[in-house]
């Protein structure tokens, strides 16, 4: 019996080799080493081009958090976790562009070195030249649809749910030493020292969460505890102070043990989600209990956002290919034909905002957000190849004649 499993595992092993090795074989049989030698070179500049830009937007909109850090007393890695929530947003709003930006440049270099001409030179048509960067294009699309679909969603809502705890519960637990901590917009805490097991000591609560009734609550020790999802302090040994404002007299409650609520006076039992963190079925079909009527066209454009924008990847790419491939070549170089690419990514970018502002008041505009997307594409693709698709036509012809 051992035997007979020692054989059974080895004959799965050689499979799974002759499988990849089959499938090694067949991408190579597949794809011409120009092919692999442009893909590789498209697929290095995606990556770095779109992480790159990613870690920058990110380094700015995180200064946006660095509040939390200072006024409610976080630590370094609670900022990363909180904030790298945002990169795949990031990454999702980045990745059409640099997918034009990578295309444009690899390509103009390939040809700025001659190695374009070289390829034509060879016999290559325009659809092979083209290949690598259409293989580029459509793996960046399919990346396109799984962040919008479920990375960005899933950690977008991840980040709202965070970050609401660190303002509501978190930052409660987080208490300095000697240092004044803002807990929430209505409430600050000072405490002198921490013991070992967790008690506190020397502890001042400016309670401002009454308007007209705010109070300074002092307290010898007390210890911090959970109390229905909800941080709360036990007091011992302290007084409550408030100043009324009719007489103008200190009132003061001395109490040997209390208990207060420190998340905000203004919490909210479920918090309100956002467009960008709802499910695509969500946002095209939005439940009337939840979104306003005026609202309704908002939560659709955005559902519609998510199924077109990976498709803008495919539009943008072929507006860079179209620049280099379609043309004369010039030794000097010219810098006409990628201006205008530049130009008109510049515009459809424009047009897809305008028209997605427009849409969200008068949802019959809704059908075209798919059409801007997709139709430069094509018409590029058109440009492109359908020239050389109608030559090879009418040479076969003569040929057969």
């Amino acid at each position: 019996m051992h035997d007979k499993a020692v054989a059974s595992r080895t004959g799965e092993v050689d499979n799974r080799r002759m499988t990849v090795r089959s499938l090694q074989s067949w991408l190579k049989s597949r794809f011409l080493t120009l092919d692999r030698y442009v893909f590789h070179q498209l697929l290095v500049a995606l990556l770095a081009t779109t992480g790159g830009l990613a870690a920058l937007i990110w380094l700015m909109q995180s200064l946006r958090f660095v509040s939390l850090v200072v006024d409610r007393g976080l630590s370094l890695r609670v900022f990363i976790e909180l904030t790298s929530l945002l990169i795949p947003s990031f990454v999702a709003v980045v990745l059409p562009i640099t997918t034009f930006v990578v295309s444009l440049f690899v390509y103009q270099r390939l040809a700025g070195d001659r190695e374009l001409t070289v390829m034509q030179a060879a016999g290559l048509s325009q659809f092979a030249l083209a290949r690598a960067g259409l293989g580029c294009a459509l793996m960046a699309t399919l990346m396109g649809f799984l962040l919008n679909l479920w990375i960005v969603p899933t950690s977008y809502h991840a980040f709202r749910q965070y970050e609401f705890d660190i303002r509501n519960k978190m930052a409660a637990f987080m208490l300095q030493e000697g240092v004044f901590t803002k807990v929430s917009d209505a409430m600050t805490v000072y405490i002198r020292s921490r013991s070992h097991d967790g008690t506190l000591h020397g502890i001042m609560v400016e309670d401002d969460r009454q308007p007209g009734n705010q109070a300074t609550i002092l307290a010898n020790h007390g210890s911090m505890m959970i109390v229905n999802d909800t941080p709360r302090v036990i007091l011992y040994d302290g007084s409550r102070q408030v100043i009324d404002h009719k007489t103008g007299r200190l009132n003061m409650l001395v109490f040997k043990q209390d208990s207060m609520d420190l998340s905000s006076a203004h919490q909210e039992d479920a918090r309100f989600r956002d467009a960008a963190e709802m499910s695509l079925g969500e946002l095209l079909h939005p439940d009337p209990q939840q979104v306003s009527e005026r609202d309704t066209g908002k939560f659709k454009v955005e559902g519609w956002r998510r199924l077109t924008s990976p498709l803008t990847c495919f539009s943008f790419a072929m507006v860079g290919l179209v620049a280099v491939l379609r043309g004369a070549f010039s030794r000097y170089g010219n810098i006409k034909r990628p201006l205008a690419a530049v130009l008109t990514v510049v515009g459809l970018l424009a047009t897809n905002l305008l028209l997605q502002n427009l849409a969200s008041r008068n949802m019959a505009l809704i059908p075209l957000i798919p059409l801007v997307a997709l139709l430069p594409g094509l018409i590029c693709a058109g440009i492109l190849f359908i020239p050389e698709m109608l030559a090879d036509r009418a040479a076969a012809r003569l040929t057969q004649n």
